[in-house]
């Protein structure tokens, strides 16, 4: 139970790590790798890729030293790394953005409200004056239905 809270607490927490590196990193000094993820067209990779694989190295790291040490407990905190990186791919590269054609159409309200806030994310090109840096999490005014007069 304890390492299923210790996984999830970390999957958790991962939002906001994700929020404060792409504000202050990837809209900071990191921006000549996100910059390509802000042009209106891209196809197949793209150097923005490269953070993918900046977050799967401690992952990666903390597998090995749960296995191989006495720490078990370093495992699922790269379990949880892991987790938030799935779900980060699986909402901003395959309904967002739609890299992959996986899923195309979907009615539900929460996805939909990810959706919107990215997008309102993506009309700054920019490196400045972005807004809606989180992914799994973001202001609930995105979650609203419009107002039909």
């Amino acid at each position: 139970m304890m390492f299923a809270l210790i996984t999830l607490g970390v999957f958790i927490i991962m939002e906001g790590v994700s929020w404060f590196t792409h504000k202050y990193v990837m809209h900071g000094f990191g921006w000549f790798l996100h910059e390509d993820h802000h042009q209106p067209k891209y196809d197949g990779f793209e150097k923005n890729d490269l953070f993918f694989a900046i977050f799967a190295i401690p992952s990666m790291a903390l597998f090995f030293f749960g296995t191989y040490t006495e720490y078990s407990y370093l495992l699922f905190i790269g379990l949880g790394i892991m987790c938030y990186g799935i779900a980060y791919f699986t909402i901003h590269d395959v309904l967002i953005h739609q890299r992959f054609k996986w899923f195309k159409n979907t009615n539900n309200a929460y996805l939909k409200g990810l959706r919107k806030a990215h997008k309102i994310h993506h009309k700054n090109m920019g490196k400045k004056d972005s807004q809606c840096f989180g992914m799994l999490f973001v202001p609930f005014k995105y979650f609203k239905k419009p107002k039909l007069n």
